[in-house]
């Protein structure tokens, strides 16, 4: 074979990988691993598979041996081959299935609206102004950009949050306090310990955590081996002048701009309460901005962080703005708290990705970050105006709480008759729901083991999800899983 020829099948087809031993020529041997690779399914219906030089040149035999095995196999009726498109594993060739194989189970029934909270609106992620985007700053970016990373996460980034949280939620930072990291769950684990934090957790327990809020961050905790203590909440959100009456707790976590799951935002009385227990204590206050863009009342409530940067952590990421799958979000640091989180962190930590940072960086200095959270803050808006009146028309003795900002309501159910709270009508309501094929939950998922209030219950609706044609047809099937509705 020619050195041009060998160089040049290098670099076409596609790799596939076979294991030609046995008895017999080459030949036989390809066929044999082939027709096994078909047979098996490994090699599906309608695959194509490489050129002959290509597959020759990979395998060290003869480009003439490549195109016998693939004439005898298309003889046989495992291949296909056509003038222009190749050669492909044949449509109706199927993988065998020992005889002793059980029959394949039916897929477990999928509710039919997905009515959960913390997820956006997937068909309205922008896709070709962040394409745009991904093309402008992969065109303009450095070389480095595409080697070893900085802990920090890129520049470009960094810059680009600095000025759009100063401006969009009143957050005082510069780029040298921001480290992204790839969504909230990420910044905990870098914070209090666990696989993330290489061991080294930057802070210690036990942390304060609003009475209601995700489980899941609870267990992420625990795991760390960080107790939770429970703080209360009403309707005005954390009781933040309780904080100092908990022994031993050494750092608070709390949504300010918006409780969850309940939605009330933490009043101004309770924001002086909580700076003011960190300032008295030097224990951080960590502030989950988790859709603070998110608000229809008025314009959204400033960042606790403004009030006092050397003593809140101020988190945040695009989960519910863009798109969780993008795994982008940042930690804004006090200054003594930067490297050590950039030391949890560590040199060859699976960042979020450069290209990814990047990309976001030109959305938000272009404004299309601005656009599509505006354009989706009215989008979000006309939805909850259509829960609130659908709730109104077929149940108006059930409350609708937590209006005022985020992507889901609280459905606040009364207590039945004879009931001392409204745990039973909570779980009656859940099965209705999942009969009507819908997915939600209920509130008491969300209350922490060790509270001590007043339990409170009803559906936690988030009305962001389905996409736009299914919403009504949503909510239709959500006010019949409704007790006490009208008709």
């Amino acid at each position: 074979m020619g050195e041009s020829w060998v160089n040049s099948a290098a670099v076409l087809g596609s790799d596939l990988h076979l294991e030609l031993g046995g008895p017999g020529s080459r030949r036989a041997a390809l066929i044999r691993a082939l027709r096994e690779a078909v047979r098996t399914g490994r090699l599906a219906p309608g695959t194509k598979l490489p050129p002959y030089r290509s597959l020759a040149a990979d395998l060290g035999i003869a480009r003439n041996t490549v195109a016998d095995a693939y004439a005898e196999l298309v003889a046989e009726g495992w291949l296909s081959a056509r003038q222009g498109s190749g050669t492909r594993v044949a449509q109706r060739a199927e993988p065998l299935r020992p005889a002793h194989s059980p029959a394949p189970r039916p897929p477990a029934a999928r509710p039919v609206h997905n009515l959960l909270q913390g997820q956006p609106d997937a068909a309205s992620f922008p896709r070709t102004a962040w394409l745009t985007s991904a093309r402008r700053a992969l065109t303009a970016a450095p070389n480095d950009a595409f080697g070893p990373g900085d802990p920090r996460g890129r520049p470009e980034l960094r810059r680009a949050l600095t000025d759009y949280l100063a401006r969009a939620r009143g957050v005082r930072t510069d780029p040298e306090r921001i480290v992204i990291c790839s969504g909230f769950a990420h910044a905990l684990r870098l914070l209090f310990g666990g696989p993330a934090s290489g061991g080294h957790p930057v802070l210690g327990g036990p942390l304060a955590v609003e009475e209601y809020g995700l489980e899941f961050h609870r267990s992420l905790l625990e795991a760390a081996a960080v107790r939770t203590v429970p703080l209360p909440v009403d309707e005005r959100g954390a009781c933040t002048d309780q904080l100092s009456a908990l022994p031993n707790v050494r750092a608070a976590l709390l949504t300010p701009a918006h409780q969850f799951p309940l939605g009330a935002p933490l009043h101004p009385d309770r924001r002086a309460a909580a700076i003011n227990w960190a300032r008295s204590t030097g224990s951080p206050v960590l502030e989950d901005d988790y859709d603070g863009e998110f608000r229809y009342d008025r314009q959204p409530v400033g960042s606790l962080q403004g009030l006092d940067p050397d003593h809140v952590v101020h988190l945040g990421s695009v989960s519910k703005s863009l798109s969780p799958a993008l795994r982008l979000g940042w930690m804004v640091l006090p200054e003594h708290l930067v490297e050590p989180v950039l030391a949890a962190k560590g040199e060859r930590e699976a960042w979020a990705s450069a290209t990814d940072q990047l990309t976001l960086a030109d959305f938000i200095e272009c404004g299309a970050y601005d656009r599509h959270v505006r354009s989706m803050r009215l989008r979000y808006r006309r939805r909850r105006d259509r829960l609130v009146d659908a709730v109104a028309a077929s149940a108006p003795h059930i409350a609708v709480s937590g209006i005022a900002a985020g992507l889901h309501a609280v459905l606040e159910l009364p207590a039945q008759d004879g009931e001392q709270d409204g745990e039973r009508g909570e779980e009656a309501a859940l099965r209705a729901a999942r009969w009507q094929g819908l997915a939600l939950d209920g509130l008491t998922a969300y209350r922490h083991p060790e509270a001590t209030g007043p339990a409170r219950h009803g559906l936690v609706v988030g009305y962001a999800t389905p996409p736009e044609h299914a919403f009504g047809t949503a909510l239709e099937a959500l006010c019949r899983a409704l007790p006490g509705r009208r008709g």
